[in-house]
């Protein structure tokens, strides 16, 4: 993108998000958290709570959301001079993964590029009259996450998403102090693979340890928003591209959908 072109791509990408009403991103400072599963997820309980929603995936590099929701064959389209994002499982999607020609090539960017992107992505796609935006963003606090706090206005808020474990709660509170420098408001912590169920006699385990994002939060004056036990079929249902709040059992779906109703308490 050519660097004399960028003030007109931001100042189109926040008049474009004047039809959000609720911009959320959804980050974490470690990878491997499961973040992606949190936001396909919580997009997912949100529209099915009557809310119209649109699903941004900002990681480049290994973007998986249109995988996990059932749709890497579905493309943006364009009606007239309008880019229209593909509607998928009941949400407006848009990710890398639908502008590679092989689904296993790489994107081997650096930042001026990635920002870009990311910025099209949002001033070239007519994402329409929208609930709630939920943005997807990559491990970390690098070009991604701050082409995104830096130049659009009206962000709702950050979930972010920690394990239990020390070592994520290293990373996140990294990502927590990020968010303090950007001025960003942190809706709350979502504590993902909290514990384990054991199905015979159905007693709690706790794998990556215990009480992380309750530490987190009391140390940061934060909630915690939820906290995801370790399931096997949600790993299944992400493989196979139907989402655990749409296709998942009872203890699966619950999770995701108190999620959801407790966003739209704090932001409605």
């Amino acid at each position: 993108m050519p660097v004399n072109n960028i003030n007109e791509v931001i100042s189109k990408a926040n008049e474009r998000m004047k039809t959000v009403k609720n911009t959320i991103v959804v980050m974490s400072g470690k990878g491997g958290v499961g973040k992606s599963t949190v936001a396909v997820n919580l997009a997912i309980a949100l529209s099915l709570e009557g809310r119209k929603v649109g699903l941004l995936d900002t990681d480049l590099h290994g973007p998986d959301v249109a995988r996990m929701l059932g749709g890497r064959d579905k493309k943006p389209y364009q009606v007239g001079d309008e880019v229209l994002p593909p509607e998928i499982s009941g949400i407006s999607v848009i990710s890398m993964s639908q502008f590679l020609k092989e689904e296993t090539s790489p994107v081997i960017w650096r930042g001026p590029l990635k920002t870009g992107a990311i910025l099209q992505f949002i001033s070239d796609i007519s994402w329409g009259e929208l609930d709630y935006l939920i943005v997807d963003c990559p491990p970390g606090t690098g070009d991604e996450p701050l082409t995104i706090f830096q130049n659009l206005k009206n962000i709702s808020g950050t979930i972010v998403v920690t394990t239990p474990s020390i070592v994520s709660q290293d990373d996140v509170e990294k990502a927590l102090n990020f968010l303090s420098m950007m001025n960003q408001k942190v809706i709350g912590l979502v504590e993902n693979m909290s514990y384990f169920v054991c199905p015979d006699s159905k007693t709690k385990h706790y794998i990556f340890g215990k009480d992380g994002a309750l530490n987190l939060a009391k140390k940061y004056n934060l909630e915690v928003l939820a906290q995801m036990p370790i399931n096997q079929q949600v790993r299944e249902n992400m493989d196979n591209g139907k989402p655990s709040a749409y296709f998942g059992d009872p203890e699966v779906v619950a999770p995701f959908v108190n999620l959801s109703r407790k966003i739209i308490d704090i932001l409605e």
